[in-house]
């Protein structure tokens, strides 16, 4: 098999895997997909368009209300409008002493588009996310300018096939080692950063040093590398002379 006919069965290939995994991708999902239990964080929900001749012009956010969260704060996406549908709860919520019976079970964005071959994300500051879950779901209406609407509201199951039209889903992960001290420690002692800092002076003196005899030794041996280059050169032009005079003789 020739080189021409090689590369058009791989390139072939690569985009048969391309087109397979595409669907895969497609759909509404929340990023960074992990956050720590017990914590806040900001999650985005990026929307892709799948269709070649009609944008996305609306996207409905449900967010869970078996634990709801008691702080839901939008961050604005040029563009677009946002609304943030509260509703009361059967349940009260008890946060930083302070009873909550009402928390965002909605957030609906529109007024901007999202055109054919692109995506866009829609960040949102959370919290306080539950200790005693480990992934949060967040049913999605994508709604389209020809009136289509994608449910992706299908929850997916641990081990099982992905749904065709899974709803984006949270893991929830326990807190790293150390995080209920995090505010401590980030108080660090000025005298604590200022050793820190003559010691990373010291270290980058002592790096400077051996970069600037690398850099001296390297230049010696340029320069000796060339001389020898020089009289090589010369070298061989006085053979081709001698030469060219004997073959005349």
């Amino acid at each position: 098999m020739n080189v021409s006919r090689l590369s058009l069965v791989v390139g072939a290939a690569a985009g048969t895997v391309l087109l397979l995994a595409g669907p895969a991708f497609a759909h509404v999902s929340v990023e960074p997909g992990e956050a720590e239990k017990g914590g806040y964080g900001t999650i985005a929900f990026k929307v892709p368009n799948e269709r070649d001749k009609a944008s996305t012009v609306k996207l409905e956010i449900t967010l869970p209300t078996d634990h709801p969260l008691a702080s839901v704060m939008p961050q604005p996406v040029p563009g677009w409008d946002v609304k943030v549908t509260e509703s009361k709860l059967d349940k009260p919520l008890e946060m930083h002493g302070e009873k909550i019976d009402e928390a965002v079970t909605k957030v609906t964005w529109t007024g901007g588009t999202i055109e054919p071959g692109s995506f866009q994300q829609f960040p949102l500051s959370v919290g306080q996310l539950p200790e005693d879950e480990d992934q949060l779901v967040f049913k999605a209406l994508q709604t389209y300018d020809d009136d289509e609407i994608v449910r992706w509201i299908e929850e997916p199951k641990e081990g099982g096939e992905e749904p065709e039209s899974p709803a984006p889903v949270l893991k929830l992960t326990e807190p790293a080692e150390g995080a209920e001290g995090h505010s401590h420690g980030a108080a660090g002692s000025s005298d604590d950063a200022k050793d820190g800092h003559e010691h990373g002076a010291e270290e980058s003196g002592k790096s400077g040093g051996t970069e600037a005899a690398a850099a001296e030794t390297s230049d010696t041996t340029a320069r000796v590398l060339g001389i020898v280059g020089i009289v090589v050169g010369v070298v061989g032009a006085a053979f081709g002379i001698l030469a060219g005079r004997r073959r005349s003789s």
